[in-house]
């Protein structure tokens, strides 16, 4: 998609403009680029919330009218009352604009005539500080999607070994240094919880480390870590049913944190930023890690197995401890982690977690701007002995208690113990994994929360 700014709309481009009261359709003009009205609601009534769907819808409903040039008149979109500068308008409209031409179509074969997808779109009357908005958002949007075609890909072609190939070829032209440590690095290391999980699959784990200097030399970094379950059976504890229909997105968050890095470099970002991503299989085997077993990590705390499904904190655990030699003035964990998540707030928004009373509401701000919405949690005191072990030092699951109670504190309660040298925000993506149909996107995976992260690099400070 490329965004271009005549004075009118050509001939090829089918117009856009909203329509506060009908609904959506098309008005032909034969002497003229033909109409699309897109209905938008009293403008009065628009939030920033709807201006990221409105956007989409635009894309959407011109796609199913087969138009590949789209003009609009950038003063449609300008609503006083949010208070946006021109550039944040330019990039908001941009980002979903590119968000909502994506599909996942890697295994499908092309029709005769080709995909539809917009190609251009006009922007009549932009001022100079949103074309600047514009080149931003179509770069987000752009790595937003591939978070979304990494996510999306069948995990017998999403691997722990392809995985690392796919951030390096993210980062190729980047100023990004990568590198991957295979299951001989890995146990010389000593990262027990990370091989433990793995043992069940013929899959070499990986460790990815993805790191960029954009900052001063002496500015401590921050780190993002993504779990990277390419496929989750759930283990000895197998998954039933359809429940492992899905699961090769459960490697989302080390998605998300690859096409961060790579986008925060893309747009030379002053900051320094390292992104860490354990990816392994949880497979059922032999070999297979059981219920039980204790895993020694690599912080030295032992982890007692409860069910093999609640692996992703397990290799969480390892990866918030190598964050330490970094020294990070904050590290922020993104995982698909538990179904307590979407228990609590459905597929609307993700759950998170923060050390601090100001640096949850900086999280908070920056989600509701960015559009990846996150929703705040307790991370009190009294969950910690929650995740106790009389056999360990922790357990991977509650053990006292109802255990299926608050799974979604419990988790953020274990890998806290791995985060406490450090300020730690922990985001379960569980809920925005995939797309719903008030989305305005296609289904499969949302991208979230690559615009989040973005943000995160940009205006967070210790």
């Amino acid at each position: 998609m490329n965004i271009s700014y005549p004075k009118s709309a050509s001939g090829k481009a089918l117009l856009i403009r909203l329509d506060e009261s009908g609904s959506t359709r098309l008005i032909e003009r034969p002497k003229k680029a033909d109409e699309l009205r897109v209905k938008s609601g009293k403008k009065k009534n628009i939030t920033r919330r709807m201006l990221h769907t409105l956007a989409r819808r635009v894309v959407r409903s011109a796609r199913s009218h087969n138009a590949s040039v789209i003009a609009i008149e950038y003063s449609d979109f300008v609503f006083a009352h949010l208070d946006l500068s021109d550039e944040e308008i330019g990039s908001l409209l941009a980002q979903n604009f590119c968000m909502a031409d994506f599909e996942f179509r890697k295994f499908k074969t092309a029709p005769k005539d080709g995909w539809k997808s917009i190609q251009t779109i006009e922007v009549q009357n932009a001022p100079a500080e949103a074309k600047r908005g514009f080149s931003e958002g179509l770069l987000i949007g752009e790595y937003v999607n591939h978070c979304r075609e990494l996510a999306d890909s069948p995990a017998g072609d999403m691997t722990p070994k392809i995985l690392a190939r796919e951030a390096r070829a993210l980062s190729k032209g980047l100023p990004i240094t990568v590198r991957s440590f295979g299951r001989a690095q890995l146990t010389k290391m000593k990262m027990g919880a990370v091989l433990g999980v793995a043992k069940g699959s013929r899959e070499e784990p990986q460790f990815i480390v993805m790191e960029y200097t954009g900052g001063a030399k002496n500015e401590k970094p921050i780190v993002f870590i993504g779990k990277g379950v390419t496929f989750d059976t759930g283990g000895i504890n197998i998954k039933t049913g359809d429940s492992s229909l899905g699961m090769h997105l459960d490697m989302s968050g080390g998605a998300a944190v690859i096409a961060a890095i790579a986008l925060i470099a893309r747009l030379e970002v002053k900051r320094n930023v390292v992104a860490l991503i354990p990816a392994v299989e949880n497979m059922t085997a032999g070999e297979s890690y059981r219920p039980g077993d204790i895993l020694r990590s690599l912080s030295g705390k032992t982890i007692e197995v409860i069910n093999t499904d609640a692996e992703g904190r397990v290799i969480l655990a390892d990866a918030l401890t190598y964050a330490e030699r970094y020294k990070p003035q904050l590290v922020v964990d993104v995982a698909t982690l538990t179904g307590g998540s979407l228990a609590a707030l459905g597929q609307q928004a993700n759950a998170f977690f923060a050390t601090d009373d100001e640096l949850r509401q900086k999280i908070w701000e920056l989600s509701e701007e960015s559009g990846d919405y996150a929703w705040p949690l307790p991370l009190w005191s009294e969950y910690e002995a929650l995740i106790k072990s009389s056999r360990a030092d922790l357990a991977n699951l509650a053990t006292k208690g109802n255990t299926r109670y608050g799974d979604v504190t419990n988790a953020a309660a274990f890998l806290w113990q791995f985060a406490k040298k450090y300020p730690w925000v922990h985001i379960d993506i569980a809920p925005r994994m995939t797309t719903v149909p008030s989305d305005e996107l296609a289904a499969g995976a949302a991208g979230s929360p690559v615009r989040l992260l973005y943000r995160i690099a940009n205006e967070y400070r210790e």
